[in-house]
């Protein structure tokens, strides 16, 4: 069975509430917490829909994000991303992302903008 989600996110509280709320909707979840090695991540899991933290160690999700867009496999590179980010830290990697999501988020906001990315 395909991951539904990966989730790359370094604040554990913030990565496990959203592995939570997601799982208990019905998604399964993944979770990697740094920036490091998260591309070979992405290939190796191939998750439907991938949340990138914009600010990790190791590695930005502005960084992952722009190797995933360039990448050779069109299916990988065609990937849906939601790009969480503090308040007003979005800049380019906005628009390479399918979606924004600022923290701290509602999690209903969550749930339906997932749902809506995965139909």
């Amino acid at each position: 069975m395909q991951l539904d989600i990966l989730m790359i996110e370094d604040e554990v509280n913030i990565a496990e509430a959203v592995r939570f709320i997601l799982t208990r909707a019905g998604w399964r979840v993944d979770l990697h917490g740094d920036g490091d090695g998260a591309i070979q991540i992405i290939r190796t899991q191939r998750p439907r829909l991938l949340i990138l933290d914009l600010m990790l160690p190791n590695r930005s999700g502005a960084e992952i994000l722009a190797e995933l867009r360039q990448d050779a496999d069109p299916e990988l590179a065609a990937m849906p991303v939601l790009m969480l980010t503090a308040r007003g830290q979005v800049g380019d990697a906005g628009g390479q992302a399918d979606a924004v999501l600022s923290k701290p988020f509602d999690n209903d906001d969550l749930r339906a903008m997932v749902r809506k990315m995965l139909s």
